[in-house]
Parts: C-alpha cells; sequence; structure tokens
C-alpha cells in the first residue's frame, strides 16, 4: 500500500504483533510434527501445545484441562450452544435465554435451534446496551438448558455485569456461557470470579493469528462434541491442531495480559479524547454507556447521513473504521445492535465505529478529529435527511 493509513477498526482484527509472529515461525517449516505422532517431531509440538494450553489458563485463571483450542470464536460459540443445549435436551430442557444484540456466531446458531424446535427468548438491552441480571432472573424457566450472554459488545462496546448473571445461572441451575471475544486481551477476565460455565475466546482479537480461537469448559460441565472424528482436545475437538496458531495465541494473552494495566489506562485517555472531540460536532450521539465501556471503543451516530459514505471517504483520507460489526459492514441494512437499544433507522444508519488499538496515538486521534468533522459537513452539505432537520 503506497499511503500511509491509520488503523482504528481493532475490534474486526489486530495485526498480529512481531513477537507472535516470531514465536509462530518455527512451527511452519521446522517443528511441523503432529502432535498426536509418537516421533520427537511429534512430541516437540506435543510440547509446544500444552505450553500454549497452560498460557491461556493462567491468563483466565483457570486448569490447563479447562481450555480446549477451536477454530476462532464462531466455532467456540456454536460448539458451547449447540453441545449444551443438545446436552441438556436429554432431559427435556430446551429453552435458551439470550440477548438481542449478540454477535451473530450466537444469532445465527439460535436460529438454527429454532428451526429444530429448541424455544429461545431474547432479552432487550437497556438504552446505554447493558443487560442486566434482573432481566436474565425473569427470562429464565423451569425448562432453560443454557443463558449465553457476551461480556463486551463488539459494535458498542459496553461491558455487561457478568458475574451477577452467572450468579443468579447459578442458584437456578442453569448453564451460563459468555462470548467474550471483545473482552479477552483488553480488560480483566477471571473465569473462577466470573463464575462461568463456558466462554469464548479468539485468538486475532488481540494481536494473534486468525483461525483459532478457545472454549473454556469448565470442570464438571458435560456438553456433547461439535467435531467428530478423532481423539484431540481430550476427545472432543476432533481434527490435527493448528499449532502456529495454537502458539501465537498462547504467545499473544501472555504479552496482553503482561501489559494490560497500562495499555488499557493510555487506550482509554485516547478514547475519551475521541469522543469528546466527536461529541462536540452538532447531530452527534454517543452509542452505549460511557462508563461501562471497554478501554478501545467508540461508537458515535451522526444524523443527516448515511454510515457506508462516511466510510467510502475515511478510507479515501487513510483511515480503515467500520459504521457495525466486520461481519455486516458490507449490508446496507442498519445495525441490529444499534436498533436494539432503541435507535432508530435513520440515526443507526449514520453510525461509525472506531476501535483504538495498541498501535493507535495521539497523532492518530488528532487526525481524526480533523478529518472526519469535515467529511461529515461535507455529506451534510448533499443529506436532504440534514437539510430537513436544520
Amino acid at each position: 500500500m503506497d499511503r500511509a493509513i491509520i488503523y482504528v477498526d481493532n475490534a474486526a482484527t489486530t495485526c498480529v504483533s512481531k513477537k507472535v509472529f516470531e514465536a509462530m515461525k518455527p512451527y511452519f517449516c521446522d517443528m511441523y510434527g503432529n502432535a498426536s505422532s509418537i516421533y520427537s517431531l511429534g512430541y516437540e509440538s506435543d510440547k509446544a501445545l500444552t505450553a500454549a494450553r497452560e498460557q491461556v489458563a493462567k491468563a483466565i485463571n483457570c486448569a490447563p484441562a479447562e481450555i480446549y483450542f477451536t477454530g476462532g470464536g464462531s466455532e467456540s460459540d456454536n460448539w458451547a450452544i449447540k453441545g449444551a443445549v443438545l446436552q441438556k435436551s436429554k432431559n427435556g430442557k430446551r429453552h435458551i435465554v439470550s440477548t438481542e444484540y449478540e454477535h451473530h456466531a450466537v444469532l445465527s446458531t439460535l436460529e438454527t435451534l429454532k428451526a429444530q424446535g429448541f424455544e429461545i427468548t431474547l432479552i432487550k438491552p437497556t438504552s446505554e446496551g447493558i443487560i442486566t441480571s434482573e432481566a436474565v432472573t425473569a427470562a429464565i424457566r423451569e425448562d432453560t438448558a443454557l443463558v449465553t450472554v457476551m461480556m463486551v459488545n463488539n459494535e458498542i462496546g459496553t461491558i455487561n455485569p457478568i458475574a451477577e448473571i452467572a450468579a443468579v445461572c447459578a442458584q437456578k441451575g442453569v448453564l451460563f456461557h459468555t462470548d467474550a471475544v471483545q473482552a479477552v486481551g483488553h480488560i480483566p477476565v477471571d473465569v473462577k470470579a466470573l463464575g462461568v460455565d463456558m466462554l469464548s475466546l479468539s485468538g486475532h482479537k488481540f494481536y494473534g493469528p486468525k483461525g483459532v480461537g478457545v472454549l473454556y469448559i469448565k470442570k464438571g460441565v458435560r456438553i456433547t462434541s461439535l467435531i467428530n472424528g478423532g481423539q484431540q482436545e481430550s476427545g472432543k475437538r476432533a481434527g490435527t491442531e493448528n499449532i502456529p496458531g495454537i502458539v501465537g495465541l498462547g504467545a499473544a494473552i501472555t504479552d496482553a495480559i503482561e501489559y494490560l494495566t497500562e495499555e488499557s489506562a493510555r487506550i482509554t485517555k485516547l478514547r475519551n479524547k475521541l469522543i469528546d472531540g466527536l461529541l462536540a460536532m452538532p447531530g452527534t450521539r454517543l452509542n452505549g454507556s460511557r462508563e461501562q465501556r471497554v478501554p478501545g471503543n467508540v461508537n458515535i451516530s451522526f444524523e443527516g447521513i448515511e454510515g457506508e459514505s462516511l466510510l467510502l471517504w475515511m478510507d479515501m483520507s487513510g483511515i480503515c473504521a467500520s459504521s457495525g460489526s466486520a461481519c455486516t459492514s458490507r449490508s446496507l441494512d442498519p445495525s441490529h445492535v444499534l436498533l436494539s437499544i432503541g435507535l432508530p433507522h435513520e440515526t443507526a444508519h449514520g453510525s461509525l465505529r472506531l476501535s483504538l488499538g495498541r498501535y493507535n496515538t495521539d497523532q492518530d486521534v488528532d487526525y481524526i478529529l480533523k478529518t472526519v468533522p469535515l467529511i461529515v459537513e461535507k455529506l451534510r452539505a448533499m443529506s436532504p435527511m440534514w437539510e430537513t432537520r436544520i
């Protein structure tokens, strides 16, 4: 690419850090053995697999035997939900509680299960994008098999009270899963303190490689397998392990946790500067809670413009951002997350998500605050929606 870019779409994906890349390199061409083999080349891969499992377990405070490597966050979500409800349905429990603003990895899985006769209750978040434990309590029934609520929303960055929700589920005797893909590596995540039964995470959200994730399954929790065929991952997830990816995830999560406190403070400062600067413009609003918010997330709606047009103009100015989740950013439909917190369609269409990360600087924020208002002003001058408003 000829021109420099300012990348502020870290919630969609992050680059692989140089440290992580160097940790992965030997496992592509030198130590390439199958971890299930008994010869020394395979044994080296098995040692790397064990070490990475220990790194992840230490990062989220659990036993290594409770860590299962997957192909990413979406697979982890699918496995947790399908595996739990298929197991529980043997005892007649066919009801699932979730939320309206989950990632599509969860919502699409629930739609598949609904077509198979399972009943789904979706909780509406508050106007600030929070799922309360009281709402979860009200939704649980005698036949509820599972509750699944995301820890951090991928679009508006709000942090849910997961420990409170987990306590409700434990009291009711219902399994609880949380999609923590946007949380791990960015805020403290301790599965014992949270009290969750299952938790999903993904390496490419914290400077690890794409295509590798984790499902934490608490000891004693029984779920059916999603992929059958071999005895990998304690016989619960078949398929030859992606050793380079797993090594990369282990290195990335260790690195992220080591610098979590200082990076969180630095990025939060940049985030607040960006929010304050954008909200100084007329016809803007912050989406999601200001206080209960992951450090790097900024989600702003601009009245009188289309988010897609804003993104294209920003790209021409060297800024990479998003108008919603990366999985749906090419859709012209308004964000289901923004609609769930009560935004009208026309406001939801004019949303912008900026997600800051490790390599963003004060200079990046200054450039965004200089550039975005000019683009918004230009688009509003062409917009009949803005003319009607004024």
